[in-house]
């Protein structure tokens, strides 16, 4: 099968076309003849050599794919041979043929293209299992997103206020700020001339918010703890501006603070199967009904994938970027 690799690590030229086997499947997965491969930030990181691949994952890039069920042992599922749908996938994703666990499958929501079916798995199964499962973003609380653009801002604004949450979101530009304004939050603030914590305890009468979905840490965790409600919870999920803070603890015992974090690549297929099993029932109802829509920027043809890699880092985009394979 055609694939992309990373002949080694450095920048986007390094992904190359290549001729490789088609995947093995193991007990639980299935054989999905990929049509569109998302494109994510950890495959930038993994491309970098920043980021490890779990034991016993793909080598290749891509962890989200959409397109038809070939092969594998589908049991009760009620998926048959054939059926389209996405998948969040440990790697391999940049390639023909991709091997899913057949618990990370989801079917393809009504009047989704295949190029917008493949964006979802990364980013909603990320922002559900971060928002609202670990940071329990809960009825009548608000939301910050930082870095609303991306394609976790963007679906994370969009879920959270097709669920009725007040949402707020930072981004770098004025266009961008009305970008995120236009998919449903409340304020885009921009960051480069404004301070988040001012705006948002202006919007919030002093109150602040519940929940800070944060992928930049560093120096904006302790900003972000100044712009909390009290029993607020700031969920983490990537180290943009550093792996290091300075914080107030202080804060944090007198106000009942969150600090959490979660990697998704590493946990268990069950797991992940659980969250799917929640994005079917809570969010692709939505989806199908239009509430909810995948933001796609551009997209690549599979042997152009370095020039994709380099539009993701050029931070240009709104909404997600995503490789066309057949």
């Amino acid at each position: 099968m055609r694939a992309i690799e990373i002949t080694k690590p450095g920048k986007p030229e390094v992904l190359q076309p290549c001729e490789r086997p088609t995947p093995e499947l193991k007990v639980g997965e299935v054989l999905i003849k990929v049509h569109a491969a998302g494109i994510n930030r950890p495959d930038v990181f993994q491309r970098q050599g920043n980021y490890p691949v779990p034991p016993g994952a793909s080598d290749l890039p891509g962890l989200e794919v959409a397109g038809e069920i070939v092969d594998g042992d589908l049991g009760d599922s009620g998926f048959s041979k054939g059926d389209m749908v996405c998948a969040l996938v440990q790697g391999g994703g940049y390639a023909e043929y991709c091997a899913a666990p057949l618990a990370q499958c989801l079917p393809v929501p009504a009047g989704l293209s295949m190029v917008e079916a493949a964006s979802l798995p990364e980013t909603f199964f990320t922002v559900w299992t971060n928002v609202f499962d670990r940071a329990q973003l809960s009825e009548g609380e608000t939301l910050l997103v930082q870095g609303g653009t991306s394609g976790i801002g963007v679906t994370a604004i969009q879920l959270a206020t097709a669920l009725g949450h007040r949402v707020f979101a930072t981004a770098g530009s004025a266009d961008k700020c009305r970008a995120c304004e236009q998919l449903g939050a409340e304020r885009g603030i921009n960051y480069r001339d404004e301070d988040f914590v001012a705006v948002v305890k202006e919007l919030t009468g002093g109150r602040g918010v519940d929940v800070v979905l944060d992928m930049v840490a560093g120096d904006y965790v302790a900003r972000e703890i100044d712009c909390l409600a009290d029993d607020g919870r700031i969920a983490l999920i990537a180290l943009l501006g550093g792996a290091k803070a300075n914080v107030d603890l202080g804060q944090v015992l007198r106000r009942r603070l969150t600090i959490s974090g979660s990697t998704l690549r590493p946990r268990p297929v069950a797991f992940k199967g659980e969250i799917a099993n929640k994005l079917r029932e809570r969010v692709w109802p939505f989806l199908e009904a239009g509430k909810v829509k995948p933001v796609i920027y551009k997209t690549f043809p599979l042997e152009e994938a370095a020039a994709a890699h380099a539009l993701m880092e050029s931070s240009t985009h709104v909404g997600k970027i995503v490789l066309t394979v057949v």
